[in-house]
């Protein structure tokens, strides 16, 4: 087995129970799910899905820079959506932030979220650097 490098930053939220915001093992890098927590106050950030989802992707692509990797390299990632009425939202902001690059996706409704947001996604990727 490849040693474990846990991954912290100042650049998402610290993580919020017995967890680390990701690990690197093996040339990958894999994710907790992010939420929409302003990292510097804590504070959710916005009432609808694609402010929330703007937050969500900053605070993984932050993740993502610290473990050596960003968004273009992720092989997978799953989104936990509070409401599946608010997929084409969440869908329009996720494909500004990843461009052409299409990983592997999964999209699920689920009775509830920490902190009560609306979405949070989690992320597996390739170390780039």
């Amino acid at each position: 087995m490849g040693e474990l490098k846990v991954v912290a930053t100042k650049g998402a939220p610290a993580a919020i129970g017995p967890y680390s915001q990701a690990v690197v093992c093996g040339g990958m890098v894999y994710c907790s799910g992010q939420i929409a927590m302003d990292p510097a106050t804590g504070e959710i950030v916005g009432t609808d899905c694609k402010s929330q989802t703007k937050q969500v992707i900053k605070n993984l692509e932050a993740v993502l820079k610290e473990a050596g990797s960003s968004l273009q390299s992720t092989v997978k990632l799953t989104v936990f959506l509070k409401d599946l009425g608010d997929f084409s939202a969440m869908n329009e902001v996720y494909s500004a932030a990843m461009g052409g690059h299409r990983p592997a996706r999964a999209a699920v409704e689920v009775s509830r979220l920490p902190r009560d947001v609306i979405v949070e996604i989690d992320a597996i990727a390739l170390v780039t650097r």
